[in-house]
């Protein structure tokens, strides 16, 4: 079941004192075991009603009350969500808490509706399929889509070149032979076995990630990483470096969308779309 666990405000909180360095750290280890026993899905603290606004529905009226809001007992200053069995593994954790004020306060938890609960009102699943796309929607706006390349053998080579080439910080490396599971047998080439399994490397803001691959020719057909920088001068620099013992596809110049833009394909074979971004003056 999901509960959230909710801090009402005091006196202390309403006039905006925040907690102690030790009660800080105290909360803080709290957290760290709610985490550590999966229970925790988030968690924050909320600033004083001085800071907030109300508004008030009546009919098809709106009316927005500017706070601090005088009831302290209908404030909360703070919350959880949590995924726990039962209320009393809830309960049993919020008497494991520290005292959240400097004075005596108050915790609520509130067990949260679920799907089931609106079954009888929702026969034919029309509700519980909108929201299970609405979740589905959410958890894909946090997707991060990164770069995988492979480089059949040469990532090593790679990794060492786009590091002075692009400035490229190497996160982590992890070689075939050092793998906590071993690779398939007939899966990997003879020759592979120290060959780089998997890395990740930053350009930039950017994180990307590598590997040799299991062996074979590898083609970076149809794509090319675009790379901005923000001088024309920092343009030349990373576009000549990328250029050397690659080629050169379309040579640095001015364009509509660009003060300067080009395109060069590394010697990896990998292509770039090098750029300073922004309109033409």
């Amino acid at each position: 079941m999901k509960v959230m666990v909710i801090v009402k405000a005091t006196k202390s909180s309403e006039a905006g004192i925040l907690p102690s360095q030790e009660l800080l750290t105290e909360m803080g280890k709290f957290n760290e075991q709610l985490v550590s026993a999966g229970v925790m899905r988030a968690g924050e603290g909320l600033r004083p009603s001085s800071d907030a606004v109300r508004v008030h529905f009546s009919g098809k009226d709106r009316t927005v009350t500017d706070g601090p809001f005088a009831e302290t007992k209908e404030l909360i200053a703070g919350y959880w969500l949590w995924e726990v069995a039962s209320m009393q593994e809830a309960i049993d954790w919020v008497k494991r808490c520290p005292n959240p004020m400097i004075e005596e306060s108050d915790v609520d938890i509130r067990p949260l509706y679920e799907m089931d609960d609106f079954a009888e009102h929702d026969p034919d699943g029309t509700v519980r399929a909108q929201e299970d796309s609405l979740k589905r929607t959410m958890a894909l706006q946090e997707a991060v889509v990164q770069p995988y390349l492979f480089f059949g053998g040469r990532c090593e080579e790679a990794l060492a070149f786009y590091e002075t080439a692009l400035g490229a910080k190497i996160e982590m490396k992890l070689r075939f032979n050092e793998s906590p599971d071993p690779v398939p047998d007939g899966m990997l080439q003879a020759g592979f076995e120290n060959k780089i399994m998997h890395a990740s490397f930053r350009v930039g803001k950017m994180n990307l990630m590598a590997s040799d691959g299991c062996g074979g020719v590898v083609k970076f057909d149809g794509l090319r990483l675009s790379l901005s920088v923000p001088t024309e001068e920092a343009c030349d620099l990373a576009f000549n470096a990328l250029a050397e013992s690659g080629t050169v596809d379309m040579p640095l110049t001015k364009t509509f969308w660009s003060p300067r833009y080009g395109m060069v394909t590394d010697k990896f074979g990998l292509g770039w779309m090098v750029m300073v971004p922004g309109e033409c003056s």
